[in-house]
């Protein structure tokens, strides 16, 4: 069944892929790899690691459960850290960072 409006436009090219993101800033001082875990896993592994950096710099977080995007946002609110970023890792789930602010 055929559609109106719906036609090809002429070209059967693919749109163009968005280029490789580019990191954001110097890399983090420390990297916890919470891969495979459940929340609240992330935020304590955190929680218990944010000391070994130095006050202004950056702890990335890495994580594949779906309650860390709200969990740690929400962390860094409640301790006054300063939540820096989110990025999606190539092979699933994502990065946050975090600057130690204290």
């Amino acid at each position: 069944m055929r559609f109106r409006g719906r036609g090809r436009s002429g070209g059967s090219e693919a749109p163009a892929a968005p280029p490789p993101a580019e990191p954001a800033g110097p890399p983090p001082a420390l990297v916890i790899d919470a891969l495979g875990r459940k929340c609240p896993i992330p935020i304590i592994m955190l929680a218990d690691r944010i000391r070994e950096v130095p006050v202004g710099e950056v702890i990335a977080v890495l994580a594949d459960d779906a309650a860390a995007r709200t969990d740690v946002p929400a962390w860094c609110r409640m301790k006054s850290q300063d939540f820096v970023r989110e990025e999606t890792l190539p092979q699933g789930g994502w990065g946050f960072h975090i600057r130690r602010t204290y």
